[in-house]
């Protein structure tokens, strides 16, 4: 009996491509440029500034970059040299930026079609970072009820303790209170004052709704979630636990070197009283996670206090939340490899649970790319600027990290040396990855391995 030939070849099956322009990565890549634009055209307008003179386009261009990325960084006194227009477009571009764009459209798709579809759920994902898609929902209206809870709370404390405490008419109290009260959740740490909020270095009930608004927006929203679900502790994911027990072990111990480290200093906390220089320690600790306020004079730091805050600034606050640096998971995830390498075990281990191995690999990565970021940056500032290596580094760092605390010197650097920050908070904000990940669209899987080999380490 004759068989023919099966003539027909093998159906391939044709997955479709993802345009690049598509990409959530992408997508919100470009939607944070499309922003900074639209904001540095209004700063130049003649009444964003306070003289009635458009500013020039790199010191709209900064501020706008510094506004939408949460930084805080500025080359120009916010107070005096914005108008009411200027300082109230800053406010409503750190908002946006704090908010995350596709939240904020996703919400509006929301509340209009009381649905989210498919595609927004992913591009939602992308920003917060959720871990399934069924969370979106649920974080998208967390985010929504909690920016609006906190922010109302927080301008109503301060803008009583403004008005009762320090003497200003309800008017320009309740305008400051809500000014730094959104700068404080979003952990922009723009200010309207020349001196951050120094003058109330001393005032806990000016520094408290302060440092609780940087903390709650700081901690990320997954985490938020989860502690509003009222999960017993034993129950949170590890996600959380690593981001509650991270935040409190750096706060803490921040503050306490911080303390250890001035209170001998006659410039920052040497004239304080020991319950104030505690005040300051604790703040200066909570805002050195990226949130850019501060008590004390940055410049007049000793050199283990600066040292204390390059740590600090770069791993910065929780994921999916208002903070930058690489985040305190990526933090203690390194470290807890670290940890069971030692041990000798051959998983990664936590709380009776393994970590999956391309986690270690996203934290590994993230790591070295920041790093290898903040050195470039580093490297091609030092030849422009005759300005001390200390204070340069610690003005990359806190770009980079979107924290917004400087020494004084960011107005001084010259125009190519402020371009290079402004790059440093476009990168820090949208995240290395991310970027990587809009440049680079390709994430296939190969269908094939190498044969293992040990290199020599150590």
């Amino acid at each position: 009996m004759a068989f023919e030939p099966h003539s027909r070849r093998p159906t391939r099956l044709k997955l479709p491509v993802k345009a690049p322009l598509t990409h959530p990565a992408a997508v919100l890549v470009l939607l944070f440029l499309a922003a900074i634009g639209v904001g540095t055209g209004l700063l130049m307008l003649p009444w964003a500034r306070a003289d009635g003179l458009g500013a020039d386009l790199l010191t709209a261009l900064f501020t706008a970059t510094s506004a939408v990325c949460v930084t805080g960084l500025v080359v120009v006194d916010t107070g005096s040299y914005w108008s009411g227009f200027g300082q109230a477009t800053i406010l409503g571009l750190f908002q946006l930026g704090g908010f995350g764009m596709m939240t904020s459209a996703t919400l509006l798709g929301l509340v209009i079609n009381r649905q989210i579809g498919l595609r927004s759920r992913l591009l939602l994902q992308a920003e917060t970072h959720s871990l399934s898609l069924g969370d979106v929902r649920s974080i998208a209206r967390l985010i929504l009820a909690v920016t609006v809870a906190v922010e109302l709370m927080a301008t109503a404390a301060l803008a009583l303790r403004f008005a009762l405490g320090h003497g200003m008419a309800w008017d320009e109290a309740l305008w400051q209170g809500l000014f730094h009260a959104v700068s404080a959740f979003n952990n922009a740490g723009f200010s309207t004052w020349g001196d951050s909020v120094s003058r109330f270095v001393s005032d806990a009930w000016v520094l408290g709704p302060l440092m609780v608004a940087i903390v709650i927006g700081g901690l990320g929203f997954p985490v938020l979630l989860e502690l509003m679900r009222g999960r017993r502790i034993h129950r949170h994911s590890m996600h959380t636990v690593l981001t509650l027990w991270g935040s409190t072990a750096l706060v803490l111990g921040g503050a306490l070197v911080f303390l250890l480290a001035e209170s001998g200093n006659a410039r920052t906390l040497g004239p304080l009283g020991w319950a104030e220089r505690g005040l300051a320690a604790l703040f200066t600790s909570v805002s050195a996670r990226t949130a850019g306020f501060n008590a004390v004079d940055i410049g007049s730091l000793s050199h283990e206090s600066l040292a204390l805050h390059y740590v600090l600034m770069f791993i910065g606050g929780g994921s999916a939340g208002t903070a930058g640096g690489v985040k305190i998971t990526t933090f203690f995830i390194l470290f807890l490899i670290v940890w069971n390498e030692i041990r000798g075990h051959q998983d990664v281990e936590f709380r009776g649970r393994r970590i999956a191995s391309s986690v270690q690999r996203q934290a590994l990565t993230v790591l070295v790319l920041s790093a290898t970021v903040v050195v470039l940056a580093l490297l091609a500032l030092l030849p422009m600027t005759p300005l001390p290596f200390e204070k340069v580094l610690f003005e990359v760092i806190s770009a980079f990290a979107t924290v917004g605390l400087s020494t004084g010197i960011t107005a001084e650097l010259p125009a190519a040396g402020q371009l290079i920050l402004i790059i440093l908070m476009f990168t820090g904000r949208v995240g290395v990855v991310t970027l990587a990940a809009a440049l680079a669209m390709n994430h296939g899987r190969r269908n094939y391995r190498y044969p293992e080999e040990k290199p020599i380490v150590g």
